[in-house]
């Protein structure tokens, strides 16, 4: 499907931007990707456009001639920042996603292909959520914006796909907690893994972890996550959003202590601050879809992920300070 094709990966600099961008290269895609604030490591047979896409002109210039589009791009911000400024992660990503699906639709793509979230979903407890159950409650307060936004974003997905004549195919991916090489790493925007798995490597005494290290998540490593991405665009031509995802849930001790582990942190200390901001404390999604519909299950086991991790993080920001201390 892709061979030859001209694809767009809108924030293509970014964590899944990045990692996809090496994926359709090597299977033979057109690949042009845009960037904003994070200049790209340039790749000859990639095109890299700087583009605002808060602005239709450099929306409409970054479609051009495009085939599918991987709508990748998003203003992100981790616990702190989602709990004292919610808009932070409302508004640019309205008008940003608003724009790309129009600019898209009067160039004529093919494909339309957008990743959500599972912040989109009400509160379900331990239970994992199913696809169809987005709209039976508003999702958990603490994401009510970003919840919101996204499903805002879907139902504009839902109208190119089927209201309007002619359509054009949309397709929502709602990911799991996405890990891995390339990961965001700075404590003010990362999430979850990366930050457990920095505190780690930089020895910090203590690890300080926000909440009480209770709450659970599910996890799913950058490549399995491109994988189900891909499948989906391939596979998927109505509008018909669905979970890619790892299948089960692991609580912030448990990841923090592989990590420990792994890492042979033997000597660490933990303490759990119960005045810093959790989120969601439970959050698990049902992967079944994925598996009847697209065939997609994932590889990597979590503790072969987190040292992957662990390795690609120590090899790109290895400083002098950690060697007397790993």
């Amino acid at each position: 499907m892709f061979e030859g094709a001209r694809c767009l990966v809108a924030g293509g600099t970014g964590f899944i931007g990045s990692n996809l961008v090496k994926r359709l290269t090597s299977m033979g895609a057109r690949v042009r990707a845009t960037y904003h604030e994070r200049p790209p490591v340039i790749i000859d047979s990639i095109e890299y456009v700087k583009a605002d896409l808060l602005t239709m002109a450099d929306c409409k210039k970054a479609v051009d001639s495009i085939d599918y589009v991987f709508m990748c791009a998003a203003s992100t911000a981790g616990a702190a920042v989602i709990s004292s400024n919610p808009l932070y992660i409302v508004t640019p990503n309205i008008i940003m996603n608003a724009q790309m699906l129009e600019a898209a639709y009067f160039e004529k793509v093919t494909k339309f292909i957008f990743i959500s979230s599972n912040a989109v979903y009400p509160p379900t407890g331990s239970r994992p959520v199913t696809e169809s159950e987005i709209f039976n409650g508003d999702p958990h307060d603490v994401y009510f914006g970003g919840g919101w936004m996204k499903r805002y974003t879907e139902i504009l997905c839902r109208l190119y796909s089927e209201k309007l004549k002619p359509s054009m195919k949309t397709v929502v991916i709602r990911p799991s907690n996405v890990y891995g090489p390339g990961d965001d790493f700075d404590f003010g925007t990362s999430h979850v893994m990366a930050a457990t798995i920095r505190k780690v490597i930089e020895r910090h005494d203590p690890i300080e972890v926000w909440g009480d290290g209770n709450d659970v998540r599910d996890l799913i490593y950058i490549d399995d996550f491109i994988d189900g991405l891909l499948l989906a665009a391939e596979k998927i031509d109505t509008f018909n959003p669905v979970n890619i995802g790892y299948g089960r849930g692991y609580s912030i001790k448990q990841i923090l202590q592989m990590a420990i582990e792994i890492d042979g942190f033997s000597d660490a200390r933990i303490v759990y601050n119960s005045l810093k901001p959790s989120m969601i404390p439970i959050r698990l999604i049902d992967v079944s879809k994925a598996e009847r519909v697209l065939g997609f299950r994932p590889k990597m086991d979590i503790r072969e992920g987190i040292r992957k991790t662990i390795n690609w993080f120590m090899e790109n920001y290895y400083i002098d300070n950690y060697k007397d201390a790993i």
